[in-house]
């Protein structure tokens, strides 16, 4: 009798169930949480305690609350950023890289540009600033993506560590405070280029950017024409050439958006908390800005949900290492974590596995017949 070894396969479904790709991302964080508990247990600490403090620490006072909006902000600006490209199917992974050169544009502003003008005029000028120096980084991969086929998450992604290491280059050199006791950073910016604070707290106007640009998002996105050429030239890039759409030049602009709010993310970072631009002032902000995107399913008002609930989960990972002495290393892991179990139910909710008996080549070797 012949026979074969049946091989797994992936089949495209026929149309991803909605209820599943709804319930994905609730099922990627359970997973990732009891992941995470199982190593920590396996390091010998209680998971539900280490949770709970984490929690304390992250909503359990004003002053954790507060420090959790602080961590929203960058994150939901870039996340908006990264989301926006998403959509169209365009893979920026360059967004910790545009926020630096953000934070450079608007530091320069603030020191060398315009630094005795009032605050009415500096603000504006470092948030243009900072979005132009986040867009021009992002057309880098842009254009040679548009004009050359060059796939962007490799130029993307490298352009990250140039601009991370300009920046260094600069706090380092030409930009570094002279009466800086040799700290790496550049001198202190005018008052008037200090973003205004929530009270006694560090929330700043930064926030209402975040909150603005995903306002304004939903509504370009989901009621304009460019919304809908996005979203078509996301969904079948060749049905949106056949239609006539403007693929090249849509690339063009949604790469420079994309770029302009991780920029907005940097001017915002160096402009309301460090108030001078600093060596590493990010802690890859623009890379959790992926995850913020993806489990936000790239609605802007899913990533402002999410982006509050990863701040939450960095704030409550500083609180581990000061309260119970653990690595802050636990809040990357369960990022980590939450973004493996996320990709993988992604596609399970678009491919199943089938298993086929591999079909007989004509004129190829004869079947194997089992004895008896």
């Amino acid at each position: 009798m012949a026979s074969a070894i049946p091989s797994p396969r992936l089949e495209r479904r026929a149309a991803p169930s909605a209820v599943a790709s709804a319930v994905v991302p609730f099922v990627a964080v359970a997973l990732a949480l009891v992941a995470g508990g199982i190593v920590l247990w396996a390091a010998g600490e209680p998971p539900v305690a280490v949770y709970r403090a984490m929690l304390d620490g992250a909503v359990g006072s004003r002053d954790g609350v507060a420090e959790t909006l602080v961590k929203t902000i960058p994150l939901l600006l870039a996340g908006l950023g990264v989301a926006v490209a998403f959509r169209m199917r365009l893979w920026n992974i360059g967004a910790e890289g545009q926020l630096y050169l953000g934070a450079v544009a608007a530091s320069g502003t603030a020191l060398y540009v315009l630094p005795d003008a009032p605050a009415a005029v500096l603000i504006p000028a470092m948030i243009l600033a900072g979005m132009a120096g986040g867009a021009v980084w992002a057309a880098v991969p842009a254009l040679l993506r548009a004009r050359l086929q060059v796939n962007e998450i490799i130029t993307s992604l490298m352009l990250n560590y140039v601009a991370i290491l300009f920046a260094e280059y600069l706090v380092h050199g030409p930009w570094r405070d002279p009466v800086g006791f040799g700290f790496p950073g550049t001198p202190r910016f005018p008052d008037a280029a200090e973003l205004p604070q929530w009270g006694t707290t560090r929330v700043h106007l930064g926030l209402a950017f975040g909150l603005a640009a995903a306002g304004i998002l939903w509504l370009v996105l989901g009621r304009t024409r460019w919304g809908y050429e996005i979203a078509v030239a996301g969904t079948n890039a060749r049905a949106a050439r056949y239609a006539g759409l403007p693929t090249a030049r849509n690339i063009l602009l949604v790469m420079a958006l994309s770029g302009a709010l991780a920029g907005l993310a940097g001017m915002s970072e160096v402009a309301g908390i460090g108030h001078q631009l600093q060596r590493s002032f990010s802690p890859g902000y623009g890379y959790t800005a992926i995850i913020v995107a993806w489990v936000g399913r790239l609605h802007p008002g899913g990533v402002a949900l999410v982006a509050f609930l990863l701040a939450g989960l960095l704030v409550g990972g500083d609180a581990l290492q000061m309260e119970l002495g653990l690595p802050a290393a636990v809040a990357p892991m369960l990022q980590g974590a939450i973004l493996f179990f996320l990709l993988g139910g992604e596609a399970l909710a678009r491919y199943r596995v089938t298993w086929r008996r591999p079909t007989p080549i004509p004129g190829g070797p004869a079947p194997v017949v089992e004895p008896g």
